[in-house]
């Protein structure tokens, strides 16, 4: 088995009926400069229903249908973060702790 192998595999499922692929495709580009070394593979998984899901080894860590509305990148990166590398800043796109 590879390094690569070894590592986390992220997918991202989008709706093509939605169009969809260019705001999925801007999330992985994110998400791969941001873990280059920390992840194996980003996948682009076609769907339908309206359907954008982001899974880390087939587990769902953000999905449209539960937050009903679309994530930014900065709160994707964070949910990846605290999975596969919790010690891990995140430079300006870490929000400062809430103080209220």
């Amino acid at each position: 088995m590879s390094d690569q192998e070894k590592k986390p595999r992220l997918e991202i499922e989008y709706c093509t009926r939605c169009r969809w692929l260019p705001r999925a495709a801007w999330m992985a580009q994110e998400l791969l400069t941001t873990f280059e070394s920390e992840l194996g593979a980003v996948a682009l998984v076609p769907g339908t229903g309206g359907v954008f899901q982001v899974r880390l080894d087939g587990e769902p860590i953000w999905s449209r249908d539960t937050d009903a509305a679309f994530t930014d990148a900065a709160d994707l990166k964070r949910l990846v973060r605290d999975r596969i590398a919790p010690d891990r800043p995140l430079g300006h796109s870490e929000r400062p702790a809430s103080s209220g």
